[in-house]
This record gives structure tokens, C-alpha cells and sequence, in this order.
């Protein structure tokens, strides 16, 4: 995992957070590397920023960003923390939407309704997905010495896939497999299974098929990937092979996305987040798979709330509850430039990206020869869980057309801050809701406040639709609308302590 764009020539117009800033003042080319530029990142839930980490802008040469991509895989071994630009303007671009809060508007952009109603299509299919398929491919991907973008083994290994993605979907006249030329030597590889009803809306589902190791990019440095990133791959193409195996044709057109260059700065997704934007290209969701084969933590799938999007998170929330319900879901961060959903985020595109691990409990093998297959066991179960996730996205979205179900509904977000005392309470709402979509509700905060949520009348601590009750302020209710109506929600301090309260819901358009 990382991020960036590679500029032509010999300057590179990067914009960095702390961290990464930190580490390239440290190198000896870079030491009096000073920003033209910082900016806090503005609050804003929606998009997922928060006012912590700052962002930078730097001007580097290619010796002094070759020092900065080593050092951030190297000293940090994280995902992320620069992105790098074509321009001047672009960077500067980017650090003022980052200060407002605001991300460029997509006129044609459709905001789906987030109805769950394709139970039938969906279970049908799950039972098919094999852990065992999953694994045989993060095997042949990570047999490559590396996939490097710019070595002949990450030029092969881009040509590998997109001839395994071509014979998959053989016979198929409504699928083309591509490959998506750069400018360098590894290309991507685009699946687009074209929709039935809605063609121009697109569902985007991708992960990354480079490899990095952090002490050597030569064609024989040995950087397996197997984790990082063969295993998003190994689910998607699963997911693939189950869609094609049921003559699954979307409404929506469907596109499966191996990027280049991710290591070295999203360098691939930039091009091609780009092209969309540009084509004023109508991308409805985006999904990023990024390491989804080592359990380093309690939980089995963690969705990380920055730069992405708050409405479809909870979407995603929403889809691991119903189709795979004894999962464990948690949230966190993963900061700056973290994977290639940031591409398709700074356009201002909806995206989401659910990851293996808390961002502290990563697998510590990546960017180095041990990660392979065999350390994570010779087996894909964790795998498996994302690539059920994976489908159960494309086939729910893919299966919709319009906003809000041919644009009945207008997605509502309302955030309320305040404090309780021991065993206070304070209800919110009505919040009228459409039928056929879902309301959330979510707080953080200090001490332990508890959330309940109820349809058509205020909840108490005994009557409710939904309960959250941890031992912290952080929680989380969902209720399935199924006739338009108002929710409301009530807080009780169990401790004392201050909330933010967010809800996210759908209002029936007049």
C-alpha cells in the first residue's frame, strides 16, 4: 500500500503528511527539504477528513523522491503518506480541498439508494466462493521474483492476469478485459462487465498488482506480495468467477481493476481515477481490496473512515451484517495517501475500503521477501470473508439503477454534539425516512454514552430497534427502513461524558 502520481521529467510536486514528511527530511538528499505549503485537513464526516494529520507540499527531484519511497516503506513500514502530482496546480489543487473540507463536483455523479434487496441473487452465490481458488492465485502471482512497475517480472505479471481475467470470462460478448497503458512498464488491467439497464452508471471494485520491496526495486529483488497486494487480486478474481459462473449480468456496468505503480505512489489509479473524472464518467461506488489475508487483529474486517465515504461505510456495514452476520466489523484510520481509493476520493467519487487488520496490526512482512503464502499459513480463509464482501457489493449495487431507486430518496446526514451526566438521557428525531432504505447512527466521544434507536417512536432503555451499549462512547445502530416513517434515537450516559452524534438516513422526495 501507498500512494501518489509521478510527474514528467525530473521534478516531482508531492503533498505529504507528517509522518512521511518526517522521514524525507531524515534522508541525506532531502534534509533541507522545506514545505511550500501546509494545510490542516478540515473536519468533514462525509468524506471521511479529520483535523489531525496535516499535509504538506513539497517539490522533490527523482533522487530525492526515490529517498522518500524508500524511506516511508523502509523507517515507517505503513501504508501510505504522500501522494504525489503532475502540477504545481494540482497539488495545490488537492491542499485546498483538503482545507475546506470539499471535494470537486461531479454534476452526473448518482448516489445510490443503498437498498439491500438482492438476498435470492446473493446467497445463491456465496456458498460457491472457495478459499482454496483464493489461494491458488495470491501462489501464481506471488511466484513472480517481484512486480515491480518497472521491471520485465511486473510487465508479465500484469500480462498474467489480464490473460487469466480474459479466459475466465470467455464467451461472455458483455465483458472485455483491457490493459490500461502508462507510462512506464507495467500496465493495469480493467474487467468491465457492461450493465443491462444503466451502462453509464459504474460500480468500480479494485486492488493493487504491484509489489515493493523496500531494500531493492531491481528485476531480482525477490518481493512476493503475497499479502500485499496478490490477496486483493486472489479475491476479486474469485469474485469474478462466481459472478461469471451464475450468468450474473448487472444493470449497472461492473468494473474490476488490477492497478499498477501503487507502490510507488498510486501512480496507476491516479491515471485512471483521472480518466473518469475527466469523462465526467458517472462512478456510483468505489471499493478497494488492499491486504485482506492476514488477521492481525480481534475483529475480522476493519472499514477505515478516512477519505472515504461515510454513507457508503455504512453501506458496507450494512452488507458484512446481513450476508455474513457472525463477522466482527471496527472501524479506524489509515491516514494520508493510504491506498488507491484516495484516487477515486480527491475526485470526489464515493469510495470505501475494507482492510485485514487494525492499521497498528498490519502484516509487519510486507515490502520484504517473507511476504509470501506460505507465512500466511497456505491458506486464504481471511481472504474469503472480503471476496463474500466483494460480491455482495458488486451484486447490491450492481443490481440498482438511479439515485434513490430512480431517484425517490435524498441521502440526509445530521451531526449533534453536546454532554450527559450519569444516567441523563436526550432523544433526537423525528427523522423521517424513506422506505427501502437504511438509517445509522453513530457516536464517539468521551466516558460511556449509550445509543438506542427506534421506528415510529422515541426508544427507552427497555423498547428499541436497536441497542448499542459498549463500554466506551463509540457506537453504532442500523434499522432497515421498510415503510416510510420517522426513527429517533436516544443517548443515555451510563458515565458521564461528551458525544458526537452523527445520523445518516434517507427522506422521501416530495
Amino acid at each position: 500500500m501507498l500512494s501518489g502520481v509521478a510527474s514528467a521529467g525530473d521534478t516531482f510536486w508531492i503533498t505529504v503528511g507528517d509522518e512521511a514528511l518526517q522521514v524525507l527530511q531524515s534522508q541525506s538528499l532531502a534534509a533541507s527539504v522545506q514545505p511550500l505549503r501546509t494545510v490542516t485537513p478540515a473536519s468533514n464526516a462525509q468524506r471521511g477528513l479529520t483535523g489531525g494529520e496535516r499535509v504538506h507540499l513539497v517539490k522533490l527531484t527523482a533522487a530525492q523522491m526515490a529517498q522518500l519511497s524508500a524511506g516511508v516503506h523502509d523507517t515507517l513500514k505503513r501504508c501510505g503518506g504522500f501522494v504525489a502530482h503532475t502540477t504545481r496546480a494540482d497539488a495545490d489543487a488537492t491542499l485546498t480541498a483538503l482545507a475546506s473540507g470539499t471535494a470537486p463536483k461531479l454534476a452526473a455523479l448518482t448516489r445510490p439508494s443503498y437498498t439491500i434487496a438482492q438476498q435470492t441473487v446473493v446467497n445463491g452465490m456465496l456458498p460457491q466462493m472457495q478459499a482454496t481458488n483464493i489461494g491458488q492465485t495470491i501462489t501464481d502471482m506471488s511466484s513472480y521474483a517481484n512486480r515491480y512497475y518497472t521491471t520485465t517480472n511486473g510487465a508479465n505479471a500484469a500480462g498474467w492476469l489480464k490473460n487469466k481475467w480474459t479466459t475466465m470470462t470467455r464467451g461472455r460478448s458483455d465483458i472485455k478485459v483491457e490493459a490500461f497503458t502508462h507510462s512506464w512498464k507495467q500496465t493495469s488491467v480493467i474487467l468491465t462487465i457492461t450493465g443491462t439497464d444503466a451502462p453509464s452508471e459504474i460500480v468500480v471494485m479494485g486492488a493493487h498488482l504491484d509489489s515493493i520491496n523496500g531494500s531493492g526495486t531491481t528485476e531480482s529483488t525477490i518481493a512476493p506480495g503475497a499479502d500485499d497486494d496478490a490477496s486483493g487480486i486472489a479475491s476479486l478474481t474469485e469474485v469474478i468467477r462466481v459472478l461469471v459462473a451464475g450468468n450474473y449480468k448487472p444493470k449497472r456496468t461492473l468494473k474490476f481493476i488490477g492497478y499498477s505503480a501503487e507502490e510507488v505512489g498510486l501512480k496507476g489509479s491516479a491515471d485512471i481515477a483521472a480518466q473518469h473524472a475527466t469523462q465526467g464518467a458517472n462512478v456510483v461506488g468505489v471499493m478497494q481490496l488492499d491486504m485482506t489475508n492476514y488477521q492481525g487483529s480481534a475483529n475480522d474486517i476493519y472499514l477505515y473512515t478516512d477519505y472515504t465515504d461515510a454513507t457508503q461505510n455504512d453501506f458496507v456495514a450494512k452488507l458484512i451484517q446481513t450476508y455474513q452476520p457472525t463477522l466482527k466489523i471496527a472501524y479506524d484510520k489509515c491516514g494520508y495517501g493510504c491506498s488507491d481509493h484516495a484516487s477515486w476520493n480527491a475526485k470526489g467519487y464515493y469510495t470505501s475500503m475494507p482492510f485485514e487488520s487494525a492499521f497498528s496490526q498490519y502484516n509487519k512482512k510486507i515490502h520484504t521477501s517473507g511476504d509470501t503464502y506460505a507465512a500466511m499459513g497456505s491458506q486464504a480463509n481471511h481472504s474469503l470473508k472480503f471476496a463474500k464482501l466483494a460480491l455482495s457489493y458488486a451484486v447490491e449495487l450492481g443490481s440498482g439503477t438511479g439515485s434513490g431507486g430512480g431517484g425517490t430518496t435524498t441521502p440526509q446526514t445530521q451531526t449533534f454534539t453536546g454532554s450527559l451526566t450519569l444516567n441523563q438521557t436526550k432523544s433526537f428525531g423525528p427523522f423521517k425516512s424513506a422506505a427501502g432504505t437504511a438509517f445509522t447512527a453513530k457516536t464517539t466521544g468521551t466516558g460511556d454514552i449509550d445509543l438506542y434507536a427506534r421506528k415510529t417512536s422515541v426508544p427507552t432503555t427497555t423498547t428499541y430497534d436497536c441497542k448499542s451499549d459498549g463500554s466506551t462512547s463509540t457506537e453504532s445502530c442500523s434499522i432497515n427502513v421498510t415503510a416510510t416513517g420517522d426513527v429517533y434515537v436516544l443517548l443515555k450516559g451510563y458515565a458521564a461524558g461528551n458525544y458526537s452524534l452523527t445520523v445518516n438516513y434517507a427522506t422521501p422526495k416530495p
